[in-house]
């Protein structure tokens, strides 16, 4: 059973969901990171069907337990966002969906950002193998890290 999909982001009804998830999932990093302003909540429904970058879903059951959203392009592949229901959290879930565009995506860089104080997600991506790139802090008070992962053969 195939359980990582692509899913339509321009049915409003899709995003909804993957609306309702991103709220779920990103309210738990905004307490992590300690962020009174966190731009990834103030998406709203229509933003999402509006975006150009590509959108997988990992179910369990008819639970839609993970979403990850990708900027591709012929050089690079950036995880815009990975983002899994706190219930289903240390189920694995973001690390299959990651391990997904690893092997479907041909790209010489992979890239992905996360908050500093998110350890969670820092131990998920260097786990993999991405390694740190650069830190900045953000106009909303928060230290970002960047990862990359570089295929020379690809």
């Amino acid at each position: 059973m195939i359980l990582i999909t692509r899913i339509n982001n321009k049915n409003k009804k899709i995003s909804e969901k993957i609306y309702l998830l991103f709220q779920a999932s990103y309210k738990v990093e905004a307490e992590l990171l300690s962020a009174t302003d966190f731009p990834p909540l103030n998406r709203t429904t229509n933003e999402f069907v509006n975006c150009d970058n590509v959108f997988y879903s990992y179910y369990l059951e008819k639970d839609l337990a993970g979403v990850i959203e990708v900027d591709h392009n012929n050089n690079a592949t950036h995880i815009q966002s990975l983002v899994v229901h706190p219930r289903y959290f240390r189920k694995g879930i973001g690390k299959k969906l990651v391990q997904f565009i690893l092997d479907s995506y041909v790209s010489r860089l992979f890239t992905v950002e996360t908050g500093l104080e998110n350890q969670p997600a820092i131990n998920l991506y260097t786990g993999i193998g991405f390694k740190e790139a650069e830190q900045w802090d953000t106009d909303h008070n928060v230290r970002k890290i960047r990862f990359e992962i570089e295929r020379r053969n690809r």
